[in-house]
């Protein structure tokens, strides 16, 4: 009997933080370009023996070797994060200081923590469900946006901060986990959603009822209103606006907005020019029936969200990042209070939209919704 594949994976996985062993230690690896053509090497080994594992198998979904591939770097990605933290040592120390030494910022340990926990279990879950027939595009999609916000962050944060002048081969192992995700969505989006039935006599009485005869989507819309003021006023923040709310809450605040590794001013643009628009459009779809576009978008942009503000609450209170620049001690609730609704708000969006969907379903005609009730 062949044991289960997601457990064949995670198995694999666990030579992960082997391999960096071996990198951080092997003289002979210990060169730029030479850890840059172990890891793609690496990669590559980790293809091979997937695709022989399941070389008996048909109709393999192609996301599939996607999945199992991340699910390695995700170790990978854990190692880092436990080694930076001082949990254990030997494994990343050469590698971070020669090839990406932003990995031992704040920020990049806590999208590690979120990489080699969150990412890992939701590969396991999804090929779980893969080889059982049953659908995943749910937490694909919820997976895909974590991981494009992250990149997002990632890559030009990296660029344009204190550790662009450092950036050498190894950093354009980023470029498929930034690129590969996008496919990933796309690929996700064109297959078919699974939505429940509805009679379409509850659809019809259900879009007919206006925002405010729905209390829960106009709460979810004053909330959605307030994250669309608070995402402006934080990117104004970042791009030194001269106002006094501005400057107070800049160094009596959130200090950490304006720290070197540029990476929170990069991410509070990102929410700027896109999580903005996502959250009007969100409004427009809680206020119009028929935007059956909201059961995938919200769940993209909770992925996204949920990923970096995990990253900024949690490195703005982390030990790697430099006392001036955390939250103050007596502004410690308010910061944490703030960024948590942010944090909330599109969970539940998301979590609105796939309870109840008869609302965002394709409006059905008036007389479609009366012959179906005298069929019934």
């Amino acid at each position: 009997m062949r044991p289960p594949t997601e457990m064949f994976v995670f198995l694999l996985s666990l030579f992960a933080p082997a391999v960096l062993y071996s990198m951080n230690n092997i003289p002979a690896l210990q060169k730029p370009l030479g850890m840059l053509g172990l890891g793609m090497v690496v990669l590559g080994s980790v293809v091979l023996l997937v695709l022989l594992t399941v070389r008996h198998k048909q109709n393999i979904d192609p996301l599939f070797y996607v999945f199992a591939e991340f699910s390695f770097t995700c170790l990978m990605a854990l190692t880092n994060a436990l080694e930076q933290d001082g949990f254990i040592r030997g494994f990343m120390g050469f590698y971070v200081k020669m090839g990406e030494p932003h990995l031992s910022t704040a920020h990049s340990v806590l999208m590690c923590y979120w990489d080699g926990v969150v990412h890992f279990v939701v590969f396991l879950l999804i090929i779980r469900r893969m080889f059982k027939g049953k659908s995943y595009r749910e937490l694909g999609l919820l997976w895909a946006g974590s991981s494009i916000a992250s990149q997002l962050v990632l890559i030009p944060g990296t660029v344009v901060g204190k550790y662009g002048s450092s950036i050498g081969p190894a950093f354009l192992k980023n470029i498929p986990f930034f690129l590969v995700p996008f496919w990933a969505a796309s690929l996700l989006l064109s297959r078919p959603r699974a939505m429940p039935i509805v009679p379409a006599d509850e659809v019809a009485a259900e879009q007919r009822k206006s925002l405010f005869s729905r209390p829960v989507d106009a709460l979810l819309s004053v909330a959605a209103l307030a994250a669309v003021a608070f995402t402006v006023f934080r990117g104004f923040v970042v791009l030194d606006c001269p106002l006094d709310a501005c400057f107070t809450y800049l160094y009596q605040y959130e200090p950490y907005l304006k720290d070197p590794v540029s990476f929170p001013r990069v991410m509070m643009l990102v929410y700027l020019f896109y999580a903005l628009p996502l959250l009007a459009a969100c409004v427009y779809g809680l206020s119009r029936p028929g935007c059956s576009w909201m059961l995938d978008w919200t769940l993209l942009f909770a992925g996204g969200v949920t990923q970096t503000q995990w990253c900024h609450i949690g490195a703005s209170l982390h030990r790697r990042t430099p006392f001036t620049y955390r939250v103050p001690a007596d502004k410690w609730w308010s910061v944490v209070v703030l960024n948590g609704l942010y944090f909330a708000i599109p969970i539940l969006l998301a979590l609105r939209c796939h309870a109840n969907t008869a609302y965002f379903m394709k409006p059905v005609a008036k007389g479609q919704a009366n012959a179906e009730k005298k069929k019934n």
